[in-house]
C-alpha cells in the first residue's frame, strides 16, 4: 500500500481538504461566509430514494429503447405534442394544461404533459374531423366519438393488447349502426347500399384510421385499427413495427396499386429483433485524451457558458489530469489492493461507443473520492450527474469484495446555505465533517444546527444532544420530515448544478449569522490552538533555502535568530498542525520560502 495514499485518504481528506490538479486547498472555515464541509456516504448502508430510482430506471429505458436520442430525450417535443394536439382539436387553451404525476409506464409520455380531459377531447375532435371528410353525406346523422384512456385492468384482461396502448375509441360501431339504421329511410343511402355492404366496423375504423394518419395525428401517437376499434400507442416502442409496415405498404403498393384501403390499415406480425443500447463503464488511469478533452470542452462551453479562449489543453491538465497520488498496481492476490490499483482515475461512460461522460476519481485505500464530472450536453435528459454517483457508490460497493477496507464515497464539499448542493444529502445517510475536531457527525444531526448557523462545530453536539440544551435545538427527524427524498427533491436539479468544483462564490446571505457566529468562533480558535501547542512544533522538518531541519534545531544550524522571528515561525508551525493535523505535520516538510 502506497504511503501517498494513505496519507491523502486518513488525513488530508479527514481533515477537510481537497485537491485541483496537483493543488491541494481547505476554506478557512471561521472566516467564510459560506463554510465547505466535507461530506461522504458509507457505501454500504446506502439506501436510494425514489428519484433516484427514477433515475435508474430511465437509464435502463433509454438502454431498452430502438429510438433515436432526440426523439428520446426532446421534453420541447413533448410540449409541442400536446400544444399540437390542443391546436389541431380547435383548443388554443393552453393554460387548460397542467402536470400530471409521473406514471411508471412507457405510456406516460402524454400523461405527463397534459390534463387528461385535453387530450381525450383532443382526440375525439380528430376522429370527429376524420369522420366528416369521408362521410360527408352523412355527417349530420352520424355520432360525435368519444375516446377513453385503458386501463391496467383492461390491459391485463386483454393479453393481446400491447402495454404501449393509451386511448381506444369505439365510435366505428356507432357509426355502421347509425348507417344501418338510416338505411330504410335516407334515399341516398339507399342509392348507395351496393357501398354500405362494405361499412362495418371494422372497415370503418381502418378508413378512420388512415385519414388520421396521413393527414393529422401527432407523430407522438400511433394510431391502428383492431376488430373495428381505433387504437392509440405510444409510438416510442412501435417504431420497429411502424418501419415493417411502411415496407410493407410499399411493397405491396407497387404490386397492388389499386388495394391501397385495406394495406393502409394492415398490422405485420413479424418483429424485428431490437438491437439493445450498451452502456460500457471504463476506469482509465489519469493521463490526456483528445477525446476526453473535446467532451469536457463541449461541456464546459455549453453547460457553464465558459469562453472557448479559456477552454485550453493547458488548463485543462492542470485541472483534471495532473495529478500528485503516486499509481499503486494491483498485486494478484493481495486482497489490500482494488483491481484497478490505487491513483487517480478518468471513469469513462459509454453509449454504443460514444463517450457520453467522464468522472474524475480518486481510489483511495479507505474510500472513492469524487472530483469532477462533465458530459454530452445532448444527453442532458440522462441525469448523467446523478447516474454516475450510483455507479460509483456500486462500484464501492461490489469493490469492498476484493479491498475490504475501501469503505467510503467522498462526494466533496457541501454548503447548507447553498441549493445547488441539497442533491449531495439526498444519497442517504450521509456525514458531515466536523470542522474542529474532524469527527464525523450524522447528517440529519448537523443538518437543522446548520439551520440556524452556517459555521457550527458538530462534534459539541454529538456529546450534549441528550442533554438540557437539547430541546432548545430541532429535531432532526421531524425537521427533515418521513422521507430526505422529499426534502430535497431530485427531480428538480438539473446535472449541470451536480458539479463539485462549482463550490465558490455563494453568499450566505443571512446579516446576522457574524452576530450569533462570535462564541462559536472564540471557542474555535482556543480550541484550535490549544490542540496544536499539545504538539511538539519542534519536531516538524523545515525548508530554509534548501537544506532540511528540524525546527528545535534551527538556531544550531543557522546560529542564533532574532526572539521575535523563532516566535513568528512557531506561530506558523502551530498554525501548520491545525489545519493539516499532528500526523500529517510529522510526515511532510514546511518550507519557509
Amino acid at each position: 500500500m502506497s504511503s501517498d495514499c494513505e496519507v491523502l485518504s486518513t488525513v488530508l481528506l479527514d481533515h477537510g481538504w481537497r485537491r485541483s490538479g496537483c493543488f491541494l486547498y481547505k476554506p478557512e472555515m471561521e472566516g467564510t461566509c459560506c463554510p465547505s464541509y466535507t461530506i461522504r456516504l458509507k457505501a454500504t448502508d446506502f439506501y436510494p430514494s425514489k428519484g433516484q430510482a427514477r433515475v435508474y430506471k430511465k437509464m435502463q429505458r433509454f438502454l431498452d429503447d430502438t429510438t433515436s436520442v432526440k426523439k428520446f430525450e426532446s421534453s420541447k417535443q413533448k410540449e409541442n405534442f400536446c400544444r399540437g394536439l390542443l391546436k389541431i382539436s380547435g383548443n388554443d387553451s393552453i393554460t387548460k394544461m397542467t402536470a400530471l404525476s409521473t406514471k411508471e409506464s412507457s405510456a406516460s409520455t402524454c400523461e405527463n404533459m397534459c390534463n387528461e380531459n385535453d387530450i381525450l377531447h383532443s382526440l375525439a375532435n380528430i376522429i370527429n374531423n376524420a369522420v366528416s371528410k369521408h362521410f360527408v353525406s352523412y355527417t349530420a346523422h352520424l355520432p360525435k366519438a368519444v375516446v377513453k384512456k385503458v386501463t391496467c385492468q383492461a390491459k391485463k384482461k386483454l393479453a393481446e393488447i400491447s402495454e404501449d396502448l393509451i386511448y381506444t375509441s369505439s365510435i366505428a360501431f356507432q357509426i355502421a349502426a347509425a348507417i344501418r339504421r338510416s338505411q330504410s329511410t335516407d334515399e341516398t343511402v339507399k342509392s348507395q347500399e351496393s357501398e354500405l355492404l362494405d361499412l362495418n366496423a371494422t372497415t370503418i375504423a381502418e378508413k378512420l384510421s388512415c385519414l388520421v394518419k396521413e393527414h393529422e395525428l401527432p407523430s407522438q401517437l400511433l394510431i391502428k385499427a383492431c376488430n373495428g376499434h381505433l387504437n392509440f400507442f405510444s409510438a416510442k416502442k412501435q417504431k420497429n413495427s411502424e418501419f415493417i409496415n411502411s415496407k410493407e405498404i410499399m411493397q405491396a403498393s407497387r404490386g397492388n396499386r389499386g388495394n391501397t384501403k385495406r394495406i393502409c390499415s394492415t398490422d405485420s406480425n413479424a418483429v424485428l429483433p431490437q438491437k439493445r443500447r450498451k452502456l460500457e463503464i471504463r476506469m482509465n488511469r489519469s493521463s490526456f485524451d483528445q477525446e476526453e478533452f473535446a467532451l469536457y470542452r463541449r461541456y464546459q462551453i455549453k453547460v457553464h457558458d465558459d469562453k472557448p479562449e479559456k477552454v485550453t489543453v493547458g488548463s485543462y491538465k492542470r485541472f483534471l489530469v495532473d495529478t500528485p497520488i503516486v499509481f499503486v498496481p494491483p498485486v494478484s492476490g493481495d486482497n489490500t489492493i482494488p483491481p484497478c490499483g490505487f491513483g487517480s482515475f478518468h471513469q469513462q461512460y459509454l453509449i454504443d461507443g460514444k463517450l457520453v461522460a467522464v468522472g474524475v476519481v480518486d481510489v483511495l485505500p479507505r474510500c472513492l473520492s469524487s472530483k469532477y464530472l462533465f458530459w454530452d450536453p445532448d444527453f442532458a435528459f440522462l441525469s448523467l450527474g446523478k447516474y454516475s454517483a450510483l455507479q460509483e457508490i456500486n462500484w464501492v460497493k461490489e469493490t469492498q469484495n476484493h479491498c475490504p477496507s475501501l469503505q467510503y464515497y467522498y462526494l466533496g464539499y457541501y454548503i447548507h446555505s447553498c441549493s445547488k448542493m441539497r442533491y449531495k444529502a439526498a444519497y442517504r445517510p450521509s456525514e458531515l465533517l466536523c470542522p474542529l475536531r474532524y469527527q464525523w457527525v450524522p447528517f440529519e444531526v448537523a443538518s437543522p444546527l446548520l439551520d440556524g448557523n452556517p459555521y457550527v462545530i458538530l462534534s459539541d453536539y454529538l456529546a450534549v444532544k441528550d442533554c438540557a440544551m437539547s430541546p432548545k435545538l430541532p429535531n432532526p427527524v421531524e425537521n427533515l420530515g418521513p422521507d430526505l427524498h422529499d426534502s430535497f427533491p431530485m427531480e428538480d436539479l438539473s446535472d449541470e448544478d451536480e458539479e463539485e468544483d462549482e463550490e465558490v462564490g455563494f453568499h450566505y446571505e443571512d446579516s446576522d449569522a457574524g452576530v450569533e457566529d462570535k462564541s462559536n468562533l472564540a471557542a474555535s480558535d482556543a480550541l484550535n490552538v490549544a490542540d496544536s501547542r499539545a504538539y511538539d512544533v519542534g519536531d516538524i522538518v523545515l525548508d530554509v533555502n534548501g537544506s532540511r531541519v528540524k525546527f528545535k534545531d534551527i538556531e544550531k544550524v543557522f546560529g542564533p535568530l532574532e526572539r521575535r522571528i523563532v516566535s513568528k515561525i512557531e506561530s506558523q508551525l502551530q498554525r501548520y498542525v491545525e489545519v493539516v493535523g499532528s500526523e500529517l505535520a510529522g510526515r511532510m516538510v514546511y518550507s519557509l520560502g
